[in-house]
């Protein structure tokens, strides 16, 4: 696959509501990067499938990807616990994850010319999807307090969830995610550690932001 050459590339591995969404965010605001987070794209082939059982089908999931969007990530219905759910499902099965890598692969190494570069965030964006990137970080917090974060944000939507089912279902998620078979999620030893337990948003991004203009030069 073609590369533009000279630009940035930021990738961010975390476990779920650990905050890399929104640190990815501020990042590809501030340094004028496009943001993918490419969980949003397995919570879109999850959708199709909830809507699509009888025929749900590869062919039906590469059609889609080839005309995917990222506006389209926006859907307010893909922050759903049954979506999330069949997310969970559906990132463990191999010829999936082979197309939605292509699509990961050209955000993140053929981003539109108006941006600078781009920042993914998921499980294995440093391990598999972008090795090379320039920066790399793996954002974690502690699990009580993911859980909060991630009943709140269903509490905004109006969804009708408790703590404790949020809780258990984060407990069974790291669990998928760190044992799948393939791109389980890991920190690697040249990833940069960054916990969001105690820290604020404005303090993370400032901690990250330091980071970067350092090798920035700016």
């Amino acid at each position: 696959m073609k590369k533009r050459k000279n630009i940035v590339t930021v990738a961010i591995d975390s476990p779920a509501a650990a905050g890399a969404g929104t640190q990815a965010k501020l990042i590809a605001e501030h340094f004028n990067l496009l943001y993918l987070d490419t969980g949003k794209v397995y919570r879109y082939i999850g959708l199709i499938k909830l809507k699509n059982r009888n025929k749900f089908s590869y062919n039906l999931i590469k059609k889609k990807i080839d005309m995917l969007k990222l506006k389209n990530l926006n859907n307010k219905n893909l922050l759903s616990y049954e979506v999330a759910f069949e997310a969970s499902q559906i990132a463990k099965d191999k010829k999936i994850r082979d197309i939605v890598h292509k699509f990961q692969q050209k955000c993140a190494y053929n981003p539109p010319k108006k941006f600078k570069g781009s920042v993914l965030d998921g499980r294995d964006i440093i391990t598999v999807q972008v090795k090379d990137a320039m920066f790399k970080f793996y954002i974690t917090a502690d699990i009580r307090v993911r859980a909060k974060r991630r009943y709140n944000e269903y509490k905004s939507l109006n969804k009708k969830i408790s703590y404790n089912k949020v809780l258990k279902s984060l407990k069974i998620r790291d669990k998928s995610d760190k044992e799948r078979k393939f791109g389980p999620l890991k920190k690697t030893k040249d990833s940069i550690l960054i916990n969001t337990t105690k820290l604020s948003k404005k303090a993370c991004f400032k901690k990250i932001k330091a980071i970067m203009d350092k090798k920035l030069n700016i």
